[in-house]
């Protein structure tokens, strides 16, 4: 599970630098201010839980079945939030916007907090 964690961390981060450089150039042109911002924000987070699955990899074994639920929520969290957003905004800019991904934004973004749950919940769970 460890090997999971950090090699989708590493995907994704791989991922956020080639989809936030291809935001700041190629669909500058195409996408409104606020469909720039909302694709950058899905940027943001596919970055920040890249690098938070990376550092999970080094400071847990990932071997209870909370940790994995964290892993998982954090991976699928990410997955379904920043995809989202890049297929609403996109689809949004060809004027054939996806609204079918509407509800999934919110879904990819409650796994995510489910995911930061369980991780303070590891901590907290070390002192009591």
């Amino acid at each position: 599970m460890v090997l999971i964690a950090q090699s989708v961390g590493a995907l994704f981060g791989i991922l956020a630098v080639i989809f936030g450089a291809f935001g700041a150039h190629a669909l500058k042109k195409s996408f409104s201010e606020e469909q720039l911002k909302s694709f950058e924000t899905g940027v943001k987070y596919q970055m920040y839980h890249a690098i938070l699955l990376i550092m999970v990899g080094f400071n847990f074994n990932l071997d209870t079945s909370q940790q994995k639920y964290m892993v998982y929520c954090f991976l699928i969290g990410t997955f379904l939030f920043s995809f989202s957003i890049y297929g609403l905004t996109i689809s949004a800019s060809k004027g054939r916007k996806w609204n079918f991904l509407g509800p999934v934004t919110p879904l990819g973004g409650l796994l995510l907090v489910m995911g930061w749950g369980l991780l303070l919940y590891q901590f907290i769970g070390r002192y009591f």
